[in-house]
Parts: structure tokens; C-alpha cells; sequence
């Protein structure tokens, strides 16, 4: 893959595979206008952080789908990369295309749950929740191939089942309807079979239980040919749920000839949001803070003693599994999983109390949560590569 050069092809270009290897990158028109507009009234802005930053103020305020389109693009080279490791060092009937859709599916969720304030930046966040949303899905996935229709609708949860309901756009009334007639059948149906994945389909006694049950709950009578269509759904709707179909924004509005859906997008820049983050660009207040925290944690691995040093050097560095390091070492696994969990809580406290010392601010649970994801990030970046990324100050 090569490397994208300058601001206009970083927010504005988008992977393209061929036969499941990068093939080029293509440029989305929209795109390229509306980065090349913002380069043309603020040319001194030369930094793909600055103007990342911007586009995630963007979304915050306005739910901007613009903002979406240039976050994507900027964060593709991660995801295929997340995407490519996954899909070689992972047993799995998905393609590096496939772990690629999948994972930069989840952007409004890691827009959603990136903090500038407790994060390094959106590319080293980005690279750790694509890896842990694509191992989830893909553990999801392997679960549901296995599972029958009357397996899954067992294992799924209450929520899920709601959440894919509604993902499906059924109404409340009808979602309230499916959600008992699936207590109804959770709560009567069970089999003597160890192996619940390969659960069959009720017979007709059990699911004339089932219905007597679910009438004297409900204010509706139904037929058990009715319930059993209604639980059919369900399983649709919960295997759609979890195997989301892919769009490109390029693919052609239905019924129409011409366009596509990334000219929906709107355009309109906040001049006011761009005034404020350019303040924030240039605020040395913040930029001594975060040269104060990585000093701190780089004294803090100084004081560490050799083996301690060397095991995070394994882990973090060279990319060893815990039981690799453990063989290595000639340990248990456990003791290596013990000992670096000591170390970053030693890292984690020492953080803390620089925050309560320098920023004043109160370890809370979710401050902690916080940081300790920092923390994760940080140690990432700074055994990776030869000149780490600096941390954001909390």
C-alpha cells in the first residue's frame, strides 16, 4: 500500500481492493471539494491532526455526514491494516475485504466513544477499537454460522433481540408482540441435547404450549403457525443484525441514473467551529501539558526494574503472546498476565496522581477508565515506534 501524500488525499481517498489486495486509491469528488475548499480559506493549516480535529468537532455539533465522509477516509489506512492482521493471524472464512467492511463499519461508534481529552488522537484510538470491534464481530459471527434459528433465538439476550427488531424497523407494538411470544418460547422450550447450538425446531404439541402460554399473556390470540412465523423473523432480523450489508456511499441512488449517495452529503462549513479549533490549535498551555505527561511516564518506565522492562518490551515491541513470553521467560502464563498487570497499575497510579497534582483532577471511576485506556494506547505507540506519539493530557 502506498503511503498517502498531503491533506486533500488523506480526508478525501478511500481504499479499493482487487482480488482481496489493495489495488489503488480512489478519490471521491466531494470529498476532495470540500477539503480543498477549507485548504483555499486557511492555507497555514497544514496538519492532518488539525484538521481531523476539526471534522470530529464538526460531528459533535451537527452530526455532520460530511464530517463522517473525510474521518473514514482519513482513518483507512489503519482499518486495512487492523483488517489485514485480523484476517492473517486468525482462523476465519473472512477475506482482508471482508474484515476491512466490517471494521470501518463501527466509525460512528468510535466517534462516539473518542474523548480528544483522554485519548492520544483519533488514529492511535481508531487503531484499538477497530481490532477489538472486529475480533467481537467475528467471534459473533462464528457463534451465529453455528447456531440454528432456534439456537440463536436461546443464546441471544433481551436487548439484542430489541435492538435488531428495531434495527429491522418494526414498530413498538409489534416489537412488544415478538419480544413475549420469544419469552414465551425461551422460557417453554428446552432440550435435553448437550449441544444447544444444534437446537431443531419445536413440535406441534410444544408449540401449542407455547401459544396457550403467549395468549394468556397477551390481549391478542394467535395460532402457533402465526408464533412460529414471528419467531422466524426474529432469527432474521438478529442474523441481519449481526451480519450488517455493506453500502459503498459511491453505489448509485436506487431509481436514478445518475449520483450517488455521497452527493447527499451537505457542504456547509461552521466558520465559527474552525475559529474556535485554530484556538485551540494554538493554545501552548495544552502542548506543555502533554510534553509534561510523557515525560512522566517515560521517568516512570525508567524506574522500573530490568525484567519488568523486558517484559513490556515483549509484549508491547516485539508483539509476543503472553504464553509466548511465559515459554520465553520459562513461567506460567498466569504469572506473566499477574506481572503486567502490576506494572501498568503501578503506571496507572502514577498517572493519577499526576492529573491530581497538575490538571486537579479527581480520580473518578470513570476518569480512571480513562486514563487507563490511555495508558494502553500510549504503551502501544511508544514501543512501536522509534518516536512515539506524545499523550493528550487528561
Amino acid at each position: 500500500m502506498q503511503p498517502r501524500q498531503g491533506i486533500i488525499e488523506i480526508f478525501s481517498t478511500f481504499v479499493q481492493f482487487d482480488a482481496d489486495k489493495f489495488s489503488v486509491w480512489v478519490t471521491d469528488s466531494k470529498l476532495r471539494r470540500s477539503i480543498k475548499k477549507c485548504l483555499e480559506e486557511y492555507p497555514e493549516q497544514t496538519s492532518d491532526h488539525f484538521w481531523v480535529l476539526y471534522w470530529y468537532k464538526l460531528w459533535q455539533i451537527e452530526s455532520s455526514l460530511l464530517a463522517v465522509g473525510h474521518i473514514s477516509a482519513y482513518l483507512q489506512e489503519v482499518c486495512y491494516w487492523v483488517a489485514r492482521k485480523i484476517a492473517l493471524n486468525f482462523i476465519s472464512q473472512f477475506s482482508v475485504a471482508d474484515c476491512f467492511q466490517i471494521a470501518i463499519s463501527c466509525i460512528h461508534k468510535i466517534l462516539k466513544n473518542f474523548n480528544p481529552e483522554y485519548s492520544t488522537n483519533l488514529k492511535s484510538y481508531a487503531e484499538y477499537a477497530f481490532e477489538r470491534f472486529l475480533k467481537d464481530s467475528l467471534r459473533l459471527r462464528k457463534e451465529a454460522d453455528i447456531c440454528t434459528d432456534w439456537a440463536l433465538l436461546h443464546k441471544i439476550s433481551r436487548r439484542r433481540l430489541v435492538s435488531a427488531l428495531e434495527n429491522a424497523g418494526f414498530s413498538n407494538q409489534i416489537i412488544s408482540s415478538y419480544v413475549l411470544a420469544w419469552e414465551c418460547f425461551r422460557e417453554l422450550y428446552t432440550s435435553d441435547n448437550k449441544s444447544i447450538r444444534q437446537l431443531g425446531k419445536p413440535d406441534t404439541p410444544t408449540w401449542q404450549v407455547i401459544t396457550q402460554l403467549y395468549n394468556r399473556q397477551s390481549l391478542s390470540q394467535v395460532t402457533p403457525e402465526t408464533l412460529e412465523n414471528w419467531l422466524s423473523t426474529c432469527a432474521k432480523a438478529v442474523r441481519n443484525f449481526l451480519y450488517p450489508k455493506f453500502v459503498s456511499v459511491d453505489a448509485p441512488m436506487n431509481g436514478q441514473e445518475s449520483g450517488n449517495l455521497l452527493d447527499t452529503l451537505p457542504a456547509d462549513l461552521a466558520a465559527s467551529l474552525l475559529t474556535e479549533i485554530i484556538a485551540q490549535e494554538e493554545a501552548t498551555t495544552r502542548q506543555t501539558q502533554q510534553a509534561q505527561l510523557n515525560q512522566v511516564l517515560i521517568d516512570a518506565l525508567a524506574v522500573l526494574d530490568i525484567q519488568s522492562q523486558k517484559l513490556l518490551q515483549a509484549y508491547y515491541e516485539q508483539k509476543l503472546t503472553q504464553q509466548q513470553i511465559a515459554e520465553q521467560l520459562e513461567i506460567k502464563q498466569y504469572s506473566v498476565s499477574r506481572r503486567l498487570s502490576s506494572i501498568k497499575r503501578s503506571l496507572l497510579t502514577t498517572l493519577s496522581q499526576w492529573s491530581v497534582d497538575s490538571l486537579h483532577i479527581s480520580p473518578t471511576p470513570v476518569v480512571l477508565d480513562a486514563i487507563s485506556k490511555s495508558l494502553e494506547e500510549w504503551l502501544n505507540n511508544h514501543y512501536a515506534h522509534p518516536n512515539p506519539l506524545e499523550m493528550e493530557p487528561f
